[in-house]
């Protein structure tokens, strides 16, 4: 019996003990990790970059592999229980893939944005863009929202997550959607340098 309550104390003490401030990750596959092993993602490669320069944050990872911005603005409560200084917003592929009108995957962004600040945290909203195959004139509105956005609530904007990576064979997978392990980390680097302006030592 005091075995258990000891295994209990210290379950309860671990998960006390990390006060560190939150940054949540929240989006879809990209942020999720699909197709890498657990560690991979590039919310867990963040972590360790802002560890290694002396920076004490714990980042959440809340990416949900396949989701449109209509599911991320559903999980918006979960994301504020983390009670988050930072979100790092990735989402649109999805809506975009599927070939959503862009106004309303604007829309749920704006929901969400709003939201997250409205719950105390700032937010770094990171674009992504489609394959060429969509048409100039769709992309062209695809990537124009998330500079909108930014510009409307005055965001930290990342243009592009995959910036050197995307078209790149050595640093995605197959799918030619989503980076593989290598790919990650310069994801993650593009992640801290955005941040670094905004973390305290």
């Amino acid at each position: 019996m005091r075995t258990l309550w000891l295994m209990a104390m210290a379950v309860v003490c671990g998960a006390a003990a990390d006060n560190r401030p939150a940054i949540v990750c929240f989006g879809d596959s990209l942020t999720a990790g699909f197709g890498l092993d657990a560690g991979q993602g590039y919310p867990e490669v963040l972590q360790k970059l802002l560890v290694q320069n002396g920076y004490r944050y714990r980042v959440v990872n809340m990416g949900v592999s396949g989701e449109t911005t209509q599911d991320g603005l559903a999980r918006i409560p979960m994301v504020l229980a983390e009670k988050p200084v930072i979100v790092v917003l990735e989402f649109g592929a999805n809506d975009g893939l599927r070939g959503q009108p862009v106004a309303n995957t604007a829309k749920n962004l704006a929901r969400m944005i709003e939201q997250v600040q409205a719950g105390g945290a700032r937010v770094v909203l990171a674009g992504i863009t489609l394959p060429p195959n969509y048409g100039p004139e769709y992309i062209q509105r695809f990537d124009s929202m998330y500079k909108d956005l930014a510009a409307r609530y005055k965001l930290k904007l990342i243009p592009f997550l995959l910036a050197g990576v995307g078209g790149n064979a050595r640093l995605m997978q197959r799918d030619g959607l989503h980076p593989n392990a290598e790919g990650t980390k310069v994801v993650a680097e593009t992640v801290a340098q955005t941040l670094r302006g905004m973390l305290k030592k």
